[in-house]
């Protein structure tokens, strides 16, 4: 369970809050799509979670951890329950696809062995069967560099799952993907939410995806928490109201 009470953030220099007295409750087995514009305050609300990002006030409360106020040791061990998948990937280009994986292990691991590369057979197992999860068994060793946009992105998919961690998040995963690859991720997403009874928080600014793969939608605007419920009721007049301008439908979908 994640709970964010009153929380606010202010970046310096600005005079409108990127999260404004924000509270919610989130559960796990809950897949949650949050929608906004460019701005609106998605990525500060994920970087709140993983403690990225400290409130000017407030409290978020993960599973019995706070993470407001933890100090550097309790924020490793926070982290070590969170998977992050990143739009722009966030791999290391010249090292193969298992070992992009392992280091997804690096917060259960002393430094020096992070530094050396040092992994037992049973780490390199755990990413192997993590690899095939996501079908890219095959492509271990294989430099990330050569891969395709919807290749690396569910390599970060499988790094972020080889934590075990008990919350998976995305700051805009597809993003930079055609929408076909899109979709693709998104139902390997769900099929990892559900196979590993995660509580999933997904910044996305497709529409159509978050009401095809949501249980549960948020929208914020200008910092401010304007829509909590079910995808069936994001409706024209909520898209409107969070994206300032209706939505326009594909030819034949009307």
């Amino acid at each position: 369970m994640l709970k964010m009470n009153n929380v606010t953030v202010r970046y310096p220099g600005t005079e409108q809050a990127a999260l404004s007295d924000l509270t919610v409750t989130l559960n796990t087995g809950e897949f949650v799509c949050v929608l906004g514009k460019s701005g609106a305050g998605k990525s500060t609300f994920i970087r709140c979670i993983n403690g990225l990002q400290r409130p000017e006030s407030g409290e978020v409360i993960l599973g019995e951890r706070q993470v407001t106020g933890a100090g550097d040791e309790e924020l490793r061990k926070i982290r070590r329950e969170v998977g992050m998948i990143f739009q722009h990937f966030n791999l290391i280009p010249r090292l193969s696809v298992r070992q992009n994986v392992l280091t997804g292990m690096f917060g259960y691991r002393p430094s020096v062995k992070n530094l050396l590369g040092l992994f037992s057979d049973e780490e390199k197992e755990r990413a192997d069967r993590v690899l095939r999860n996501v079908g890219l068994e095959e492509m271990a060793s294989r430099r990330v560099e050569n891969l395709s946009g919807g290749q690396k992105q569910r390599v970060g998919i499988a790094r972020a799952l080889v934590q075990n961690p008990s919350v998976l998040l995305g700051d805009e995963p597809v993003a930079s993907l055609d929408p076909g690859t899109a979709d693709y991720v998104f139902r390997l997403l769900q099929e990892m939410h559900e196979r590993m009874d995660l509580l999933t928080i997904i910044n996305v600014h497709d529409v159509d995806l978050a009401k095809r793969y949501a249980t549960r939608i948020l929208a914020l605007k200008e910092g401010k928490l304007i829509f909590d419920g079910n995808p069936l009721d994001f409706d024209g007049g909520m898209f409107e109201e969070t994206y300032g301008s209706r939505q326009v439908s594909a030819p034949g979908m009307e």
